[in-house]
């Protein structure tokens, strides 16, 4: 079968462009937005890449096309597309359909941690023996490719809330019917589509149905929104996880969450010394070693594991380190995220400065939903640059003049690593947050350190 994915270089569509050409179909995809890592993991595999969405793109017409969510009706893709009366089909419904419906699902849903917590549980799968398969909305360290089909009967999906396709518009998760499901966490996001926390839990709360009775859900404990959800229904075993409290739980050995013990009740199953740092990781973790005992591992055998866990890229990805300047590339893009990575890093540095540049990419980011958090997410900040592009449609200064003086805008990418490279001095960590390109900011700031 010959497939054409529209939107295929996003972390979702590549995977599935990826799961698709793993079974023997003809892949292509055309995308706006045509680069690394996602555009050269698909050439190798054979996939023929388009920039922009055109017409001709579709012709001769392929058997089936691939709607990515970024779709919409405009589109001269998609309106050549239902114009011709072509054969389409949603991502996450062609993955239920094609290559879900025969495998033991394990689903990782969350407002945060979902791609490094899905990365770790593939990771504690295949340390196990069992040879999972994965779709991961970035690239594991441990695997070097976003997907897989695997040769076991396990399959580990990021399980995103975010709508499903333009004709569609459920979340994206309903269609993956797991038997295992984390819910790592729930707060406001997506305000472009979401009108209130209530309308993600009922999205939530549709993934819970669709759990079975023999199969488990992993919550945290500390999310009284998750709390919300189940008490609307729940018709599946239980097990919470938690720093302190939980069925499974972790106590600090480190304050920078690099080392800790875990508990299953009463059961001190051992000690778990890891690569990651903050609070965040170490929940992560925990949800991640609790799915993979459901899933039948042995949760003393998966401990050495943690210690060989490669995280995604752009999960404070040490990009570079020059003159005494490290630089990481962060995907941070939710004033929670932020705030736990920047506590993270500050806990494992101690009093060394932390410059931070931020893009606000997300659309909920670009709307302004999270202006007000913002600040306060940055305390652990020496100096913030925010990325205020002209179109941005409102004022960074509200949340920069409320740093007290830590704080600048640049209205160009240009703008703000001239900025950073005059500020940054030997022993500074310097962390690029956003969850688009970022016109590759990163490492352009790595070359202009280089004497």
């Amino acid at each position: 079968m010959r497939l054409h994915i529209l939107g295929i270089c996003g972390t979702f569509m590549g995977g599935v462009a990826a799961l698709a050409r793993e079974l023997g179909d003809v892949v292509e995809g055309s995308d706006a937005n045509v680069y690394p890592p996602m555009s050269t993991q698909l050439e190798a595999l054979g996939i023929s890449l388009k920039q922009d969405y055109r017409a001709e793109h579709l012709q001769p017409a392929p058997d089936l096309v691939v709607v990515g969510n970024a779709m919409v009706r405009g589109n001269p893709a998609v309106e050549y597309m239902l114009d011709r009366q072509l054969r389409y089909i949603s991502g996450p419904q062609w993955l239920g359909e094609k290559l879900l419906a025969d495998r033991e699902v394990l689903a990782v849903a969350g407002t945060h941690g979902k791609t490094t917590t899905t990365s770790l549980l593939a990771h504690l799968l295949e340390s196990a023996g069992l040879a999972p398969g994965f779709l991961v909305g970035g690239v594991p360290g441990n695997f070097g490719v976003s997907a897989r089909l695997g040769q076991g009967r396990h399959f580990v999906i990021e399980a995103d809330e975010y709508d499903t396709a333009f004709f569609d518009k459920r979340s994206k998760f309903v269609h993956y019917r797991p038997r295992i499901a984390i819910l790592n966490n729930l707060e406001y996001d997506h305000a472009d589509i979401f009108p209130d926390v209530a309308a993600i839990q009922r999205q939530f709360h549709h993934l819970v149905r669709t759990v079975p009775g023999n199969g488990r859900l992993i919550v945290n404990a500390h999310d009284a929104y998750l709390a919300e959800v189940l008490a609307m229904g729940c018709w599946t075993p239980v097990e919470t996880f938690g720093i302190g409290q939980g069925d499974w739980r972790a106590t600090l050995v480190e304050a920078d969450g690099s080392v800790f013990t875990v508990h299953r009740g009463d059961e001190l199953i051992g000690e778990v010394s890891w690569p990651l740092l903050g609070n965040h990781s170490v929940m992560n973790a925990l949800a991640a070693l609790a799915a993979a005992v459901a899933a039948g591992a042995d949760p003393r055998v998966l401990l050495p594991a943690f210690a060989t866990f490669e995280s995604v890229k752009r999960r404070m990805e040490v990009v570079g380190e020059i003159g005494g300047v490290r630089v990481y590339d962060d995907f941070a893009h939710h004033p929670t995220a932020i705030a736990a990575t920047l506590a993270g890093l500050r806990a494992k540095v101690g009093k060394a400065r932390i410059l931070v540049a931020l893009e606000p990419r997300s659309n909920s980011m670009r709307l302004g939903a999270h202006a007000q958090a913002l600040a306060p997410s940055l305390a652990d900040a020496d100096a913030v640059i925010f990325l205020h592009r002209p179109e941005l449609p409102w004022d960074a200064r509200h949340v920069t003049d409320a740093l007290n003086g830590r704080g600048t805008t640049a209205a160009s990418v240009d703008a703000l690593i001239a900025s950073l490279r005059d500020q940054a001095q030997a022993g500074d960590h310097v962390v690029f947050m956003s969850n688009g390109g970022f016109e590759g900011a990163p490492r352009r700031f790595v070359d202009a350190l280089r004497p």
